[in-house]
């Protein structure tokens, strides 16, 4: 075998694949509709040129409010209606209402809201030739909902009114466009100075979030460089999470390699890798902007709840450990060999490849600040989100980088040599255990018995890569063992994409007895002086599964709990759930793990996401004394 040909030929084929996975993450979580509008007009026809008066009759959920057209903080989102005209039609003026003015406790200065009921009045001109009949009008309200604690991601309704075009048109809707003053939704347009203090609750909220959480407060320019430092430290992390270090394993043999080749190429991959890494991030940057345009929220590895996307995953998997075992390889054509230098090497689009994996097989790993980072970054403007996503990209490239910027410690590495060969032979056997625990996570979503035909699938996938490295003297067999494993991965993909969802059981527990996350349960067992832990995991949550196994399911732990009588409740994410969703957002989190102690008479305790035994205990002992 060939030493040169060191790490997966097949990364370069599949590192667009891979970037459509990453641009297009599945599972985008919808945000929640707080408020819903009407279109009316101000006249039962209009003829052709008229000005044409429209207004967006907006309610708003009891409790709730939305920003202000013109917010007073950079970091939240405008109020914006917006209406799809007929060619030829003037350009509308929107006319916004006054806004009131509220103190919150996790702003200093006040905030400008819309709150009940109020109108958005929009006038333009009909085209002069316009026919007669019925005009369709769409209009769009994108907004963002709040109450006093916590902020829900942003979304949009759209609604469409029916403008008859033609003479004998009456006013109609005066009350709206007149501006009687015993109107209800005119009122607050007609308010004089604004209101300080929160808005009048009518209810009791019964899901309290902490008053410092990012999804709730944005974040001041100031403290911006914090933010950026918790993204950069966070992605330097990941390299030390278990999801990357097969990837990591392979870029050190990599490195190895470009390092007996010479300085400049060791330079040359360190960058070429870091590059993969950054535009795999700017991808999922550019992926959580579209999914906040069209009304959802991505958060940290939610693609891994399509078992199409885990199963695909397992395919990719599955191909490179057939590789590093020798049993193929896929040459780069020659005009790209001539941009990735000469010979079967790597070349620059392998480690750009390899950059794209590293992303790939992070996401569903957490690490300490990552949490806060994305989920400040998911509550802010799209050139924010770019920001902390590229620090992220930098933190978890920041190996390469190191190395590009002071090559001599290539020194460090050891010389290539035939060991090369068993190492790329053992780094196959890690990435097969990397597909078995993505068969792990796929036990958790779809029926065994669907598992076993993915199973076999993907053996069906091995034999005909096994097939064409036997029948490699024949070019005719080698093309058709080519489409049988194109076949099979496709069929394992479609087999795992279509599967019904698995049938929920509880998690077995040897220590503490785990019930099913019900937030409406867990508030009234405080207010009754109990004390509740939420654990929010899911089964493709590598750091989850360290925290259970090492922290929560600890005999230390459980008799902690049993001392104090705290009720234990698990939120699985594995699968695709609004209802944590939304949980997590009004933290200001976008990933899991989570962990909340709901206590009596006491704000939940939220804590980071790496658990220690001492810090679990000393709150749970804490919160029970404080609340007898």
């Amino acid at each position: 075998m060939n030493i040169k040909k060191f790490l997966p030929a097949a990364a370069r084929s599949t590192a667009a694949v891979l970037f459509l996975c990453l641009c297009f993450p599945a599972g985008a979580q919808m945000g929640s509709a707080k408020a819903s509008f009407e279109l009316v007009a101000d006249r039962s026809a209009y003829e052709a040129g008229e000005a044409v008066r429209l207004a967006a009759v907006v309610e708003v959920e009891e409790r709730w409010h939305i920003n202000s057209n013109k917010p007073a903080q950079e970091y939240l989102i405008p109020t914006e209606l917006q209406l799809e005209l007929p060619p030829g039609s003037g350009t509308p003026t929107f006319i916004y209402p006054p806004d009131n003015a509220y103190q919150f406790p996790f702003e200093t200065e006040p905030v400008l809201v819309y709150d009940g009921r109020f109108n958005i009045v929009a006038e333009f001109l009909l085209p002069g030739d316009l026919a007669g009949g019925t005009l369709p009008i769409s209009a769009t309200l994108r907004y963002q909902a709040c109450d006093d604690r916590q902020c829900v991601a942003p979304t949009s309704a759209q609604t469409q009114l029916q403008l008859t075009v033609g003479s004998g048109g009456e006013a109609i809707n005066a009350a709206i466009f007149d501006g009687d003053p015993d109107t209800p939704q005119l009122a607050m347009q007609r308010a004089g100075e604004p209101a300080l203090g929160p808005p009048p609750a009518t209810s009791h909220d019964t899901s309290p979030a902490e008053a410092s959480s990012p999804a709730a407060t944005g974040t001041s320019s100031s403290s911006l460089p914090v933010m950026l430092l918790l993204a950069l430290l966070g992605g330097f992390i990941l390299n030390a999470m278990p999801c990357v270090l097969p990837v990591l394993s392979l870029k050190v043999f990599g490195l190895v390699k470009s390092a007996g080749e010479g300085r400049s190429h060791l330079v040359a991959g360190a960058l070429a890798t870091t590059a993969g890494v950054l535009v795999s991030f700017w991808a999922l940057a550019l992926a959580a902007v579209l999914a906040a345009k069209a009304g959802a929220a991505v958060g940290w590895g939610v693609q891994f709840q399509q078992p199409g996307f885990v199963t695909f995953l397992a395919v990719v998997v599955v191909l490179f450990s057939l590789n590093m075992w020798g049993l193929f390889e896929i040459p780069l054509p020659q005009s790209l060999a001539r941009i990735g230098g000469s010979g079967p090497s790597e070349g620059l689009a392998g480690h750009f490849a390899s950059g794209l994996f590293a992303t790939l097989m992070a996401t569903p790993c957490s690490a300490p600040f990552l949490g806060t980072a994305v989920g400040f970054a998911l509550a802010q403007p799209a050139y924010m989100i770019f920001i902390i996503f590229t620090a992220i990209g930098l933190g978890l490239a920041l190996p390469y980088l190191l190395l590009a910027a002071f090559p001599a410690t290539a020194k460090w590495l050891p010389k290539p040599g035939q060991w090369m060969i068993t190492f790329r032979q053992v780094m196959g056997f890690l990435l097969a255990a990397a597909a078995v625990w993505l068969f792990y996570v796929l036990a958790g979503q779809i029926s065994p018995e669907r598992i076993a035909f993915v199973q076999l699938a993907l053996l069906a996938l091995a034999l005909f890569v096994w097939l064409g490295k036997e029948t490699s003297q024949s070019a005719g067999r080698r093309r058709l063992s080519a489409l049988g494993a194109l076949g099979a991965a496709a069929l394992s993909i479609f087999l795992a994409a279509g599967a019904p969802p698995a049938t929920a059981g509880g998690s077995a527990s040897a220590h503490l007895d785990w019930v099913p996350f019900d937030e409406t349960q867990a508030v009234s067992l405080a207010e009754e002086g109990q004390l509740v832990f939420v654990d929010f995991t899911a089964d493709w949550c590598l750091t989850c599964k360290a925290n259970e196994r090492l922290v929560i399911e600890t005999e230390e732990i459980a008799s902690t709990f049993e001392a104090n009588n705290v009720v234990t409740m698990k939120g699985d994410w594995t699968n695709r759930d609004d209802t944590i969703t939304e949980f997590l957002a009004r933290y200001g989190r976008s990933a899991v793990p989570f962990y909340v102690l709901f206590r009596p008479g006491q704000e939940p305790h939220a804590f980071g996401e790496l658990l220690t035994k001492s810090n679990l205990i000393e709150v749970v002992e804490a919160s029970a004394g404080a609340g007898s």
